[in-house]
């Protein structure tokens, strides 16, 4: 009877160790999931920009060159999320997302106008939104720290191509209130986001090192994107943004393997 209890006790053990794993296991493929499906809020602000750049004639062949890219990558990130989430509600917000790249497929090969890049800016919100549904759903399935870590983070890749965007569509004529207090706002959030990033305990030293290369450029340039009404500068606007969404997907990268 002992050794009969001694087997029923290892067995249990086994089978609880076995399930952990596997939960670890769910939530590490989570995590990377809600890592991609928040490129996909950094892709859709940083295809608008590139539509908007290559219609005004600022850095053309560098901004016609990464529009490709980034659809070629949005298509193919959507194509695994489709894949990979078996939830109905997800899934049908993904076939919208779907739709709304496809009418942005179609407008980018259009001749550039005011009304194609207005077009193409609600486009991009359509699909910011649907992303960042996504990311929120996929939160909730897994309900851990780690994954409002990774969110966060990749959130600031998203927000750096949010600020070209509306940079770029007030020189090029979008001259309202909305794109002034939307690219003011996305700086705003981006300087909070950070500050609560450095100041997260559980990073390690190669995470800090990165965010404080963020955190020096950062204090510089948020300035020339506040003078957004002033212009002048698209081409620093430009390239500090890409660099600062180069890093923080680095650091992203970093957070999903910290939490692994």
């Amino acid at each position: 009877n002992v050794s009969m209890i001694v087997v029923s006790v290892l067995a249990l053990s086994e089978f609880s160790m076995a399930e952990a794993s596997s939960n670890a296991v769910v939530i590490e493929d989570t995590v990377k999931l809600i890592d991609m499906a928040g490129k996909q809020r950094m892709l859709s602000q940083r295809i608008a920009k590139d539509y908007l750049y290559a219609g005004k004639k600022v850095a053309t062949a560098k901004a016609n060159k990464q529009l490709k890219q980034s659809l070629e990558e949005l298509v193919s990130s959507h194509k695994t999320l489709v894949e990979s989430i078996n939830d109905p509600d997800i899934k049908n917000l993904l076939a919208f997302v779907e739709m709304s790249t496809e009418d942005f497929e179609a407008t980018a090969n259009e001749s550039f106008t005011l009304d194609n890049a207005q077009l193409v800016i609600d486009l991009s919100e359509s699909m910011l939104e649907g992303s960042q549904y996504v990311v929120d759903s996929l939160k909730e399935t897994v309900k851990v720290q780690e994954s409002k870590i990774v969110g966060q983070a990749g959130k600031q890749r998203m927000l750096a191509q949010r600020i070209a965007k509306y940079y770029i569509a007030y020189q090029s004529g979008i001259k309202d209130k909305n794109t002034v207090d939307q690219m003011k706002a996305a700086v705003a959030l981006f300087s909070e986001s950070h500050a609560l990033l450095m100041s997260n305990s559980a990073n390690t030293p190669e995470i800090n090192r990165n965010l404080n290369k963020i955190d020096r450029l950062w204090k510089i340039v948020y300035k020339f994107y506040l003078n957004i009404e002033k212009g002048g500068l698209p081409l620093i606007v430009f390239n500090t943004t890409d660099d600062i969404t180069k890093k923080m997907n680095s650091i992203t990268g970093l957070y999903v393997e910290l939490y692994k």
